[in-house]
């Protein structure tokens, strides 16, 4: 095998060119307000997920570390290096399941772009108009990235799209606002496969922690890592994406296709196709919780009404969210909330201790869930079976928030909102939804630390 140097090819020449001309670009209107949305939602999932468990303990961990004080972890008073605060962040926006997703590449794409993204504007004193173009980019790169793999093949396969493609979406936003030049985005490339990494045994893990960690956490963190040490001067090769032993022939060595990497970019948004949460639990739930509570409604149902609830949900999924112990991933308790209360908050699919309570354990033995071989994922079929012999069916195709069925600048900021009063305070809340509505108007993101620190100046 010849050690010589490889020039580069055209798919990484186009992907590095692109990247480097990222933020010189304008946006289409549709595509701004969109990444708007995912900007606030993602933001406001890091505030609120500071105070969960992950949370925790990723800010625990951040601030044994020090560093020089670049970059904002928010939700909390500490200034630290894009590095750490890239790592904090993207744990305390997957901290639960609040976080935006996107379907195609099978991975949560804004804890890891926007964490990142976020951490190099404020090291790099960006604007607010530099910041959302990046965010675009980063969810256009990550949302590519493991369907030129074959996300399907990949995830069967043991790997982790979940942490694949947000790491690449964060590092081509953190290149991008670092203003490398494409010679060395190629090199940050390269650093970024190397780091690339996931084993999607996070399913069991309970806590939710090391989940935090693979989704959001490692991905903002080693993509920052790469742009920053590539901006410090490390040279690397020129096209990690073919040659002898690149990366598509490490992970898709039968069915990769990495020309879908730069296939009509600067076209086809990947924002546009990102669904936002309307609640705030796992993603195979959304549809669960828009069909009862459809049939809740249209059909005045109370606890005592129904006989049974039977839940047919894709096989691929259903053992995800199958009687967890984490309240926001729990399919049977989150079902009985709806038909309690009607809807469910964020502190509802928070609320570990009432999933024993006697109301819920009660209402838990009519529910029943069954994975079905034949069903496409988060496309689950409900049936309520009432006493007075009804039998009324529901499948949601559309879930609110997802591309078909949007949801609107309101909703988002309704959401928003809630996550972030209790942490903020009413003032600095709406504050912070009324600045990234006009994030074109700031200046230096930085102007917007105060406002995701609760309780005063940051230390």
């Amino acid at each position: 095998m010849s050690l010589a140097p490889l020039k580069a090819g055209p798919v990484i020449r186009g992907l590095s060119d692109y990247i480097s001309n990222a933020l010189e670009k304008e946006l289409p209107a549709a595509v701004s307000e969109k990444a708007k949305h995912h900007l606030l939602d993602t933001l406001a999932s890091m505030v609120s997920g500071a105070a969960l468990p992950p949370g925790r303990k990723a800010l625990d961990y951040t601030r044994l570390q020090g560093g020089t004080p670049e970059a904002t972890v928010a939700g909390s008073d500490i200034l630290t290096s894009a590095v750490n605060a890239a790592l904090a962040n993207g744990m305390t926006a997957h901290a639960d399941e609040t976080d935006d997703s996107h379907f195609a590449s099978r991975s949560h794409l804004g804890c890891g772009v926007v964490p990142a993204a976020f951490a190099m504007a404020e090291k790099e004193g960006a604007t607010g108009a530099a910041l959302l173009k990046a965010v675009v980019l980063g969810y256009d790169i990550g949302g590519r990235l493991t369907v030129a793999l074959g996300a399907d093949r990949l995830y069967e396969g043991g790997h982790s799209t979940h942490s694949f493609a947000p790491l690449f979406g964060a590092a081509a936003a953190s290149g991008a606002l670092a203003r490398l030049p494409a010679e060395q985005v190629r090199w940050m490339l390269s650093y970024t496969a190397q780091q690339a990494s996931g084993v999607n045994c996070w399913q069991r893990d309970t806590d939710h922690i090391e989940k935090a960690f693979d989704f959001g956490g490692m991905a903002a963190r080693n993509a920052v890592t790469a742009a920053t040490m590539v901006q410090a001067g490390f040279t690397g090769i020129d096209d990690v994406f073919s040659g002898p032993r690149n990366f598509f022939f490490t992970f898709a060595p039968e069915d990769a296709a990495p020309e879908l990497l730069i296939a009509e970019l600067g076209q086809r948004y990947e924002v546009l196709h990102t669904n936002i949460k309307k609640w705030t639990v796992g993603s195979p739930i959304q549809a669960v919780l828009d069909s009862v509570q459809a049939l809740v409604l249209e059909n005045n149902l109370t606890a005592d009404d129904i006989a049974a609830i039977d839940i047919r949900m894709s096989d691929k999924e259903a053992h995800v969210v199958d009687n967890r112990t984490m309240a926001a991933v729990n399919l049977q308790y989150l079902v009985c909330v709806m038909v309690l209360d009607r809807t469910v908050s964020f502190a509802s699919a928070h609320d570990d201790a009432r999933i024993d309570k006697p109301s819920i354990s009660a209402l838990k033995k009519v529910v029943t869930l069954m994975a079905d071989p034949d069903l496409p994922r988060r496309q689950p079929t409900i049936e309520i079976q009432t006493f007075d012999g009804r039998v009324l069916p529901h499948q949601t195709l559309a879930v609110r928030g997802t591309p078909a069925n949007p949801m609107d600048r309101e909703e988002v900021a309704n959401k928003a909102y809630d996550l972030l009063v209790i942490p903020l305070g009413e003032e600095k809340a709406q504050a912070l939804i009324d600045k990234i509505w006009r994030i074109e108007q700031v200046t230096n993101v930085c102007e917007l630390r105060a406002l995701l620190t609760p309780g005063g100046a940051l230390v």
